[in-house]
């Protein structure tokens, strides 16, 4: 999703037999699950068993699909076996349920003996606790628990975004003065410089499947793919995001368009690297393809939006342009081919790129407009004053930002606080461009949490 915003069954994992006191620890704990996987019908019964990390993912994907029925904005992608959902559907869980069900998962998870050997398997018992944590607060959101916007956003998301004051984004908004001189607010001559690098309505399809083909061809130029993989888009309106990757599984992706709201000619390459190549749908297949597919990992057939996968998935679907391109590189190319299919004047290109990364301290302020306007700190009039301010959105946009608070909440710090853990992951690797891809490609193929890539302090 881009802001204004996706994997099959396998034998159970047996614990040692030397292990025996810890079986009846972990049986205990998971009495009250596995219930969905087995079309138990009364809610709380269930018959305890001995189980490893292959058994409470099959439960941790049941939770999910049950906690979607309470929220319609939860599960962004399910495509493991179509029985579950029907199972999920026919339980009806209440959110107490889940929650005592999440709980016991959890115990469980923190009684399994440590992985030795192979990595990935750590980093896949870090990122199951992890997402059976974040199911855990999400259900009690919604059963009323009121959080602060950083207790959210830890109890989600794994990461707490840092804070900015006012005086902070006051120094990029000198540069930016000084960037687009005139008269008038700064606020109407960057939306008078930006309009004119607006895509005409009927040139959106061209300048987007050209975007995504160019991001799709050096994507895979670094990351073999599926053979079968593939992509359609769709234009849709009146959604409070600009994109969104819906990923279906069998390594296939639809990408939604919003043209309800203006599309600018470096916001669709930036689309198209966000969306699509190396970004969500990119992802996702590498999940789907190497995890689920031959690793059997069930958990990550589904994606629930508001966990930290999510952050992970968002920082590099922003990151991922500064892999695919150097700065000069993405100016050539828009110049020499998006520039002319837009039919925009392409003597913009230049000026428009000093604006862009002069926006990019700005994107910050969202997070404190977000954080103010949802613990109650600020009413719309003065959220939509602020985004004016501090991000130069007309009252127009600043509406749909706030639009997108209400729905998503403190979703927004995964595009910003993501992108910036995921450079600090990728550039601290080595900065040559095989180096950079491949640890770009390890954050988007091997499960990974925000707290396992921050840097050590």
């Amino acid at each position: 999703m881009t802001n204004g915003v996706a994997m099959m069954s396998h034998a159970i994992t047996a614990l040692p037999r030397r292990l025996g006191p810890l079986i009846a620890r972990v049986a205990a704990a998971l009495a009250i699950g596995c219930m969905i996987l087995q079309g138990v019908g009364d809610s709380h019964a269930a018959t305890p068993k001995p189980a490893g990390i292959g058994a409470i993912a099959r439960d941790y994907v049941g939770l999910a699909l049950s906690l979607g029925r309470h929220d319609p904005d939860y599960v962004d992608s399910y495509y493991g076996p179509p029985k579950w959902k029907t199972q999920a559907d026919s339980a009806r869980w209440s959110l107490a349920e889940i929650r005592r069900r999440a709980q016991a998962l959890i115990d469980a998870m923190q009684q399994l003996p440590p992985a030795h050997g192979d990595s990935m398997d750590v980093l896949r018992h870090d990122h199951l606790l992890a997402q059976l944590r974040s199911l855990e607060a999400r259900a009690e959101m919604l059963g009323g628990r009121r959080l602060s916007f950083d207790e959210e956003s830890q109890a989600l998301y794994n990461a707490v975004s840092p804070r900015y004051e006012a005086p902070y984004f006051e120094t990029a908004l000198a540069e930016l003065d000084s960037l687009l001189p005139g008269q008038g607010p700064l606020v109407e001559r960057y939306d008078a410089f930006r309009s004119r690098l607006i895509v005409p309505p009927a040139r959106i399809d061209t300048v987007m499947r050209a975007a995504i083909a160019e991001c799709r061809a050096r994507t895979l130029r670094h990351i073999p793919l599926p053979p079968n993989e593939r992509y359609s888009v769709e234009y849709v309106k009146g959604k409070s995001w600009s994109a969104y990757n819906w990923y279906q599984g069998d390594y296939r992706s639809v990408i939604q368009v919003n043209v309800d709201q203006p599309l600018y000619v470096d916001g669709i390459v930036g689309l198209a690297g966000h969306e699509g190549y190396p970004g969500h749908h990119v992802n996702a297949v590498l999940y789907e393809w190497e995890l689920v597919n031959q690793r059997g990992w069930v958990e990550f057939s589904v994606l629930p939006l508001f966990s930290p996968q999510c952050l992970i998935a968002e920082g590099t679907g922003n990151f991922g342009l500064e892999v695919l391109f150097t700065p000069g590189e993405r100016l050539a190319w828009e110049k020499r081919v998006l520039y002319p299919l837009a039919g925009i004047d392409t003597a913009l290109a230049r000026r428009h790129e000093a604006v862009r990364h002069a926006m990019r301290r700005l994107t910050y302020a969202s997070n404190e407009a977000g954080r103010r306007f949802l613990q109650g700190e600020a009413d719309s009039a003065a959220t939509v004053a602020w985004l004016g301010r501090y991000t130069l959105r007309t009252p127009e946009r600043a509406a749909r930002q706030i639009r997108f608070f209400r729905q998503y909440r403190s979703y927004i710090i995964n595009y910003n606080f993501g992108e910036d853990l995921v450079e600090g992951y990728v550039e601290s690797r080595g900065g040559t461009p095989e180096r950079r891809w491949r640890a770009f490609r390890d954050l988007i193929a091997t499960p990974r949490t925000p707290s396992g890539i921050r840097p050590k302090l």
